[in-house]
């Protein structure tokens, strides 16, 4: 089981095209805090039906979009 995939889960559920979640929310739904691993971990993400459009350092936000095929 992957260290994101309550995240992954979540994002699964979603309904819309895009979201942004700040990284503090991403630990609440992960059940761990983002760190730099998450760079790493992030290419699962596609398997969901997802990508991480942009990750904010200064915001403290990464913003997610789903895969139109």
């Amino acid at each position: 089981m992957s260290k994101y995939e309550k995240l992954w889960l979540y994002l699964k559920t979603q309904t819309s095209q895009k979201i942004t979640l700040t990284y503090d929310e991403i630990e609440k739904i992960a059940g761990v805090p983002i760190d730099h691993s998450f760079l790493t971990y992030k290419k699962e993400l596609s398997d969901f039906g997802w990508r991480v459009q942009k990750i904010s350092m200064k915001n403290k936000t990464v913003a997610f979009e789903k895969i139109v095929e």
